[in-house]
């Protein structure tokens, strides 16, 4: 049911007191890099990603740090669905300080149960010897027509940020699930995307579209798509997206806001 889990971490960001382990600045994203997330309801299909700081974390003078990581994922009552002891890591703190931004994800099956579960990674400086242990709830919903899997990356296919400066292309992935299929049992889904400038003006006159009707099998429960994002000037912009199932007549849109900013 659950198809992966990834447990990656970042560099440093900002400076912390050393000596005391803390988990903080939890939130649920889109994406390893991306923004806030405003529930923590998902459609099955989906990725669960849990952004936080480690901090405190005890840093050598060469700037590495030892520390472990390892989850464990249960549903309503208790049950594990998914489990991964702690692994050793370490990583190097190049621009010092002792915090670590960091990350834990689990991909959501499409044929998961509808209900609550429950997500809890722990957290280990090796070298002081300290853990910590963060919990987080999320629901997964009933299937529906909707978005799956929203996050950008750059073209490499490294995760990105919402944030870029004129002159970079980034590449919008997302997936559509929840649409019916036919009689010769095969989707009939059209997607758009609009950009909206600050003013809520949609960037260039016709939307960006796509469309699919003939699927291999592997396909027929989930759909991925991709766009290319070239940024021209700076700005804070608006993406829409917008899928319809013509088999239904159904609709369904999302956002994801993006800022373009001068590399001064």
């Amino acid at each position: 049911m659950w198809a992966t889990l990834a447990l990656t971490a970042a560099l440093q960001l900002t400076p912390a007191q050393q000596g005391s382990l803390a988990l903080t600045n939890v939130r649920v994203t889109y994406g390893v890099l991306g923004q806030e997330r405003k529930d923590s309801k998902l459609l099955p299909g989906d990725i669960f990603v849990v952004a936080f700081d480690i901090d405190g974390l005890q840093i050598k003078d060469d700037g590495r740090i030892l520390y472990s990581m390892g989850m464990e994922l249960t549903n309503k009552e208790g049950k594990t669905q998914f489990k991964k002891d702690p692994q050793d890591l370490e990583t190097v703190n190049t621009l010092g300080g002792t915090r670590l931004p960091s990350f834990a994800r689990a991909v959501v099956g499409t044929d998961t149960p509808p209900g609550e579960y429950t997500l809890k990674v722990t957290v280990t400086d090796r070298a002081a010897k300290q853990t910590q242990q963060l919990v987080r709830t999320f629901e997964v919903v009933r299937p529906q027509l909707g978005f799956v899997r929203l996050a950008l990356t750059y073209e490499s296919g490294l995760d990105a940020p919402a944030l870029a400066v004129p002159g970079q292309a980034l590449l919008l992935n997302f997936a559509t699930v929840g649409f019916k299929l036919d009689n010769k049992e095969q989707p009939n889904v059209a997607v758009e995307m609009r950009v909206l400038d600050e003013n809520g003006k949609p960037t260039v006159g016709q939307a960006f579209t796509g469309g699919v009707q003939q699927v291999r099998d592997e396909y027929k429960a989930i759909i991925p798509w991709q766009f290319i994002l070239h940024l021209n000037r700076t700005g804070k912009f608006r993406i829409v997206l917008k899928a319809t199932d013509k088999n239904t007549g159904k609709s369904v849109e999302q956002e994801l806001g993006l800022s373009v900013v001068d590399a001064k």
